[in-house]
């Protein structure tokens, strides 16, 4: 949900602007009486990621060795609404619960997570995370609920050896949507079924980058109207993202025949050499790496073209509203070591890089997550010990701070799916009405939009 840039009241109990030096990581949960406390904690990766479960296992057992009181039962699994409130009222929801960006409002409006504010100041973070990103886990209030844990901004990424085949220069990324359309024309005319843009439009993937699409625009795809939303994409702006899509699909022919699209596709075509861009979040390339061949040398990343905003996403946690003073206090204590200490950030860091993962990227173990010292201590540290070629991501990186984040619409993947039906009429149909099918999705938005409690 999209609410005021604002210092957040979290942002006043941490201590902000003290460099790294962590203000105590160990040893201070007190013990329930009679014993230890202990937690459940879920966001354990499955077996089947052999490196990142490694990691997990490895940090539960260094932290419950700093922390003797405190004994983590850790579970895999992340978010599943379909069974969240099942869990919940079955008692089977773990302590310490992984959340979407997407669903806090809605977990604290139907009190479905503990209020943490109060407990805050007895685990005081080192450095200031992003106050928007906070703002997500309060409620009108300011209260606080949750703790965000890793971010994404949504940019363009490119194939850099493609555009220096289509004598473009990869060092000069596209920096509005004219430049994307010109780039593209270059590399599909390439020939040999290279596309020179890809776009989404299945399972909810086209609604969310259309969502981007306008954000890097300036608007957004839904508006607060004191305590209701309303749809906010069928407007000029909204008709000229679309016309420019339909020009690239139709008229350029610059993004191939083959459509309606999922992720996947994309990774594939760009992890073979076959495509030239696409709105992508930086956690897709390593995937294009480790699962389509891919290199980090062939590709770049670059800010969201328009340059008047970004949608932003991530995850977080919150605490079940059953735990006892004693276990919210030490999930908080968990959470602050595993996830935002930055004092471990140059010792991840380096972990990582032993195994041969990339550094470099703005994704975990150095999440983008902090302002202030704290992030530009760990934009240091990543360069220290960079193990891919970070001058290809840098616009992306340089870029980040000053750009307008957008979070998701409330209701997100519910009007995501009202959009995909945007993006499929637009890429499959040269004939579209452009005007009918935005006002058709618009009343299918606020019907969603009209639903919120």
């Amino acid at each position: 949900m999209l609410r005021p840039r604002t210092r957040s009241a979290i942002g006043v109990l941490l201590v902000a602007g003290l460099g790294l030096t962590m203000a105590g990581c160990g040893g201070d949960a007190a013990p329930a009486a009679g014993g230890k406390v202990k937690i459940s904690v879920n966001g354990q990766p499955p077996g089947t990621q052999a490196f990142q479960r490694k990691i997990f296992d490895e940090d539960v057992a260094a932290f419950e060795a700093a922390n003797p009181n405190i004994d983590i039962e850790p579970r895999e699994g992340f978010m599943d609404p379909k069974t969240f409130a099942t869990k919940l009222s079955g008692g089977q929801l773990e302590d310490v619960f992984y959340v979407y960006l997407t669903d806090p409002a809605q977990i604290i409006a139907r009190r479905q997570a503990a209020d943490i504010t109060d407990h805050l100041k007895d685990v005081p973070l080192a450095g200031e995370l992003n106050p928007q990103l906070t703002q997500v886990f309060k409620d009108a209030k300011g209260r606080q609920y949750g703790l965000p844990t890793a971010n994404y901004s949504m940019g363009l990424l490119y194939n850099r050896t493609l555009f220096s085949k289509a004598g473009l220069d990869p060092a000069k990324p596209p920096a509005t949507w004219a430049e994307v359309r010109e780039a593209a024309k270059k590399i599909s005319a390439l020939g040999n079924g290279v596309v020179g843009f890809g776009e989404l439009s299945k399972n909810n993937q086209g609604g969310w980058h259309l969502t981007s699409w306008l954000n890097s625009l300036g608007v957004s795809v839904a508006r607060q109207e004191g305590e209701t939303w309303k749809a906010d994409f069928n407007n000029d702006k909204g008709k000229a993202a679309l016309q420019h899509l339909h020009d690239m699909r139709w008229t350029d022919d610059s993004m191939g025949s083959k459509q309606l699209l999922e992720i996947p596709d994309l990774q594939r075509l760009m992890g073979a050499g076959q495509l030239g861009m696409y709105i992508a979040a930086p956690d897709n390339v390593p995937v294009l790496v480790n699962q389509f061949n891919g290199k980090y040398e062939d590709y770049g990343l670059a800010p969201l073209p328009g340059g008047q905003g970004t949608l932003i996403g991530g995850e977080g946690y919150m605490i079940s509203p059953k735990a006892t003073p004693e276990k919210i206090k030490a999930g908080l204590t968990w959470l602050r070591w595993k996830f935002l200490d930055p004092s471990r950030i140059e010792g991840n860091l380096k972990r990582y890089a032993e195994q041969k993962q990339p550094i470099g990227l703005p994704v975990p173990p150095a999440a983008d997550v902090w302002v202030g010292p704290v992030r530009e201590q760990q934009e240091k540290f990543k360069a220290a010990n960079a193990t891919i070629p970070v001058a290809n991501y840098q616009p992306y990186i340089t870029a980040a701070p000053s750009l307008k984040g957008n979070l998701e619409p409330p209701s997100a993947q519910q009007v995501y799916a009202a959009l995909d039906t945007v993006m499929q009429a637009v890429l499959t149909n040269k004939d579209v009405n452009i005007g009918q099918v935005l006002a058709e999705a618009e009343t299918k938005v606020n019907g969603v939009l009209a639903q919120l409690r």
